[in-house]
């Protein structure tokens, strides 16, 4: 891939890109992406009742890194990037995969003093915190419709997850650390895929987290840890390939041509489809508000996409050229 060069709507098009056509991959590609964490979901329900969540963690990302090596190998063969280009891009991935490890890791903890309802409904509030920071941090204003879309979803996560039913718990202010650093991993990604190889962003945000994480989990091993492990194994296999494997490098993808703030909204829709499966295969049921979450929640997903085929090259003036 070669260093992102700028182009016109109307170069992009005498070129062969369809911006309409890329954007509206580009959400299919995260759509896609909120149903592979959705199902990944059943799998994480059983990982945690029995495994320590730094050794789950450590185990499904270093997997989901290795998965993806053969295929990396054949694309560092022709990036031909600037040593200085590298070095900045390769940071930028270590910080992707610190925050992978920190939100994940106050998620887990948050997990022991609140309840799962709570952790979901915190946990999904980087919907909202995307385009804040970005307005704040970054003084990207976003579309009046983004802004309805998001208070939407979040307002269709908080009856999808607590029933309406929410009240604070001790654990709550460690789930919204965790919501902060997600969103900011969003934001993040959005700005390495112009500067760095899908496959390389992926590989190497999953090697941080699984390192950190196992280093945790090592040094708190106890007596019947590997047995536990060995009872799940089936949870590391299916998330490390499917969720950290496919699904984290199809998040880097679609947020090639996608905004983050776009995008939060569209991967927000795990929360939706962990509901499907969770009724699938666990038999939860769902009351008659949880449902009116969710379809608060598609509403604000059909709402974040009014209009974008019209405005141009947003997401990438910084348009990759491979």
């Amino acid at each position: 891939m070669s260093t992102p060069t700028k182009i016109s709507g109307a170069e992009a098009q005498r070129a062969g890109f369809s911006l309409p056509n890329r954007r509206l991959r580009a959400d299919l590609i995260l759509l896609l992406v909120s149903v592979i964490w959705g199902s990944a979901f059943v799998a994480q329900r059983v990982a945690a009742i029995h495994m320590d969540i730094y050794l789950y963690n450590g185990a499904r990302f270093l997997l989901g890194a290795l998965v993806l090596l053969p295929f990396a190998w054949r694309q560092s063969q022709s990036d031909r990037k600037p040593a200085g280009a590298q070095r900045r891009a390769w940071l930028g991935i270590a910080l992707a995969g610190g925050l992978l490890f920190g939100g994940a890791a106050f998620q887990g903890l948050g997990l022991r003093y609140t309840t799962a309802a709570n952790a979901g409904f915190i946990t999904g509030l980087y919907v909202v915190l995307v385009p804040l920071i970005l307005a704040i941090g970054w003084r990207q204003k976003p579309r009046p419709q983004i802004v309805i879309a998001a208070c939407l979803a979040a307002a269709g996560l908080l009856l999808l997850s607590t029933g309406a039913r929410f009240s604070l718990a001790p654990g709550d202010g460690m789930e919204f650390i965790g919501a902060i650093l997600w969103a900011l991993h969003v934001i993040l990604i959005g700005f390495l895929v112009l500067h760095a190889p899908v496959l390389h962003i992926a590989i190497g945000q999953n090697l941080v987290c699984a390192v950190l994480s196992l280093g945790v989990a090592l040094s708190q091993v106890e007596p019947d840890t590997w047995a536990r492990f060995s009872s799940v194994w089936w949870t590391v296999v299916y998330t490390g390939v499917l969720s950290i494997g496919v699904g984290y490098t199809l998040q880097v993808v679609g947020q090639r041509d996608a905004p983050p703030a776009d995008a939060s909204i569209l991967l927000s829709m795990e929360a939706v489809f962990a509901a499907l499966f969770g009724w699938l295969f666990l038999d939860e049921r769902l009351m008659a508000v949880q449902l009116l979450g969710c379809v608060l929640m598609v509403v604000g997903m059909v709402l974040a996409q009014a209009g974008v085929g019209g405005r141009g090259q947003q997401p990438g003036e910084q348009a990759p050229v491979t």
